[in-house]
């Protein structure tokens, strides 16, 4: 992966780290089909991988928690009919997803309340207040 924001150096996995597994597409393919394991499924042990830093590895562990199983990242690709396009396939995908998790978050720009949320703010208190007020005991007025 070339450098960007979170990975001024670049990512790269070592192949010995990714796991491939192969197996029936299902789908178009004709009599090939049903004969050629075609479909790839690329994994990816995130937290024992050297290609991440301790920093990176905590904001990508984070930001991929829904699509993990443990801390395997899994993916699996069948679009295409040959296995070699399918592998190239899983791997642009795994790049794709760690460039876009390493990067960093962006800090939210505080802004002002609009004029109309200010004046619904205060309309409301003001409506509070009257109601708390009607509650109480009349008094000698």
């Amino acid at each position: 992966m070339p450098p960007g924001p979170g990975a001024p150096l670049g990512l790269r996995v070592p192949t010995e780290e990714l796991i491939e597994q192969f197996s029936r597409s299902s789908g178009p393919g004709g009599q090939g089909v049903n004969t050629t394991d075609s479909r790839v499924q690329l994994s990816l042990d995130l937290g024992t991988t050297t290609a991440l830093n301790d920093v990176q590895r905590e904001r990508v562990l984070g930001r991929l928690a829904e699509s993990l199983s443990g801390t395997m990242l899994t993916i699996s690709a069948s679009e295409h009919r040959s296995q070699r396009q399918n592998r190239t396939a899983a791997r642009q995908r795994l790049a794709r997803l760690l460039r876009d998790a390493v990067v960093p978050p962006v800090p939210r720009k505080p802004t002002r309340p609009t004029r109309g949320s200010m004046r619904r703010r205060l309309e409301g208190k003001r409506l509070r207040s009257e109601i708390k007020r009607y509650r109480k005991r009349p008094g000698s007025e």
